[in-house]
């Protein structure tokens, strides 16, 4: 059984508060970095009409705190999934709620849908009704294909993920291109500046949901070991396993649905921190959320400069470090189940 160390609350604190320092940085010295390199003497002038103030505060410093939201949400979930699947191949993207987020987004776009939501277009809006909605499909699918296990799940979520994904190609076959062309961006995975209202209440949901998750920490340990030895000690599985997929879920239908499909974060990530601070979820969670959002805002400062001025959408570069993690995973998952 894997052990666990002592874990006391001043350790997770100092662990929390050094990584949010380098959070910190990494968001000042990425918000710097662009196109037109920023200049922090001309931000520090009372003048905050310069260029670079205007570049700062409005595109970029909304852009960064967003990938920074995004990308805690989805490497939380991954480290979440993986705990309640018992599979270190699990991941949102994976499990098929980004893709049921692309249908929703797809289906806004071709029907030419024109209405404004607490402020979010229809592209955004069924973009989180189709990943909440995909959730429900997988975990009711999955639980009656498989109760007693949680491969039932996973295999669902892989069929699902490549059924939408296969119905978006055909709403984009026969959609006009100029209808298309913002959504095939967002699909690729798009974050753009959001207003303060939309952050700050993503950060707040994020917030909460992850500190929830930490508080079920003792009880994602048990169950990522042995379902059968937490329901000895009393641990209602079943429903710790659906609020934990619930939670999930929910902020990486939001998060989905305010950057479009970004994949491999929740994979890569939660392995990352796990080789460095162990397998425990009430460190792994918090050390993970802060992890991801330092993964995401680099990713989006590498995306939006290697072909300046141009800018790659950041889920094309995510997938293609993603996609060899995976294929390594795999193999070494494959061998130490004595599969190959």
């Amino acid at each position: 059984m894997t052990r666990y160390s002592r874990l006391t609350f001043t350790k997770l604190l100092i662990s929390v508060l050094i990584g949010i320092a380098i959070l910190i940085v990494t968001m000042l010295v990425c918000s710097l970095v662009g196109t037109k390199t920023i200049s922090i003497k001309n931000l520090l002038s009372p003048n905050l009409s310069t260029i670079d103030a205007e570049i700062f505060y409005k595109i970029r410093l909304p852009k960064i705190l967003l990938a920074s939201i995004v990308g805690a949400a989805l490497a939380v979930s991954g480290a979440v999934l993986q705990a309640i699947l018992k599979n270190p191949l699990a991941d949102p993207y994976i499990l098929g709620i980004s893709s049921g987020a692309g249908v929703g987004a797809m289906f806004a776009s071709v029907t030419g849908l024109q209405f404004v939501f607490l402020g979010k277009s229809p592209i955004a809006i069924f973009a989180f009704i189709g990943a909440f909605a995909t959730v429900w499909l997988v975990w009711t699918i999955g639980s009656l294909a498989d109760k007693r296990s949680s491969n039932g799940l996973l295999l669902t979520g892989v069929v699902i993920n490549t059924f939408f994904s296969a119905i978006t190609m055909f709403m984009i076959a026969i959609a006009k291109s100029l209808t298309v062309h913002s959504t095939m961006i967002w699909l690729m995975g798009n974050i753009s500046p959001e207003n303060s209202t939309t952050i700050t209440t993503m950060a707040i949901l994020t917030v909460i949901a992850t500190a929830v998750l930490i508080r079920l920490g003792p009880s994602l340990n048990l169950i990522s070991f042995s379902s059968a030895q937490a329901k000895t000690i009393g641990i209602d599985v079943s429903r710790v396993r659906f609020l934990a997929f619930l939670i999930t879920a929910f902020i990486t239908s939001i998060a989905v649905s305010l950057s479009g499909l970004i994949g491999f974060v929740g994979l890569i990530v939660p392995h990352a921190v796990r080789l460095v601070w162990g397998a425990d979820h009430r460190k792994l969670l918090p050390i993970t959320a802060i992890a991801g959002a330092i993964f995401m805002v680099i990713a989006d400062t590498v995306a939006r400069t290697i072909v300046s001025p141009a800018q790659l959408p950041v889920g094309v570069l995510t997938a293609l470090i993603g996609g060899p993690f995976f294929i390594v995973l795999l193999i070494r998952n494959s061998k130490r189940q004595n599969l190959l």
